[in-house]
């Protein structure tokens, strides 16, 4: 393969994500034309550096994605405390406001704790309902992981098994 239409293929074959760039050198190795008489294959350098440079170039993406994924489920939750809190808030000055009418300040009561009540079930609500979208944000993000070091370790097991294959003296 000459460098020229290497090149070409490079630009127009840039594989996508972390685990696109690993299943790309997996694939070249795999296919990699074997050395006579030795487990040892031929690979292109330009072509396996490139591809280990994409690699440390979406790590820090992928790192950063997973950090967006934790901050998007902070702010879900804080505005869900915070969406809590007001409620709260209007029931309590809902409460206050029923307590000074003198007609009706047992109703009012009744009704103020009956809005706590109802308050109280809406936060908890809203705090289980970001708790329960952070574990799935965040079980995503393992699953990615667990294929990412998977992948990684098959690499690397492939790789040990061709430095240490028959016909290395």
């Amino acid at each position: 393969m000459s460098n020229d239409s290497y090149s070409d293929d490079l630009d127009r074959t840039r594989p996508e994500g972390l685990t696109g760039i690993l299943d790309a050198l997996s694939t070249a190795i795999s296919t990699a034309r074997a050395m006579p008489m030795s487990s040892s294959v031929l690979v292109n350098r330009a072509e396996m550096l490139d591809l280990v440079d994409q690699a440390r170039d979406a790590l820090p993406t992928q790192l950063g994605r997973a950090d967006e994924l934790l901050a998007d489920a902070d702010s879900a939750r804080a505005a869900a405390q915070a969406e809590a809190e007001a409620v709260l808030v209007r029931a309590r000055q809902r409460a206050s406001e029923l307590v000074d009418t003198e007609a009706v300040v047992v109703a009012a009561q009744e009704r103020a704790a009956q809005i706590v009540r109802e308050a109280e079930v809406t936060a908890e609500g809203l705090r289980r309902d970001a708790d329960d979208y952070c574990d799935r944000r965040l079980a995503d993000f393992e699953i990615d992981l667990g294929k990412l070091l998977s992948q990684v370790q098959g690499g690397r097991a492939r790789l040990a098994d061709r430095l240490g294959g028959p016909g290395e003296g």
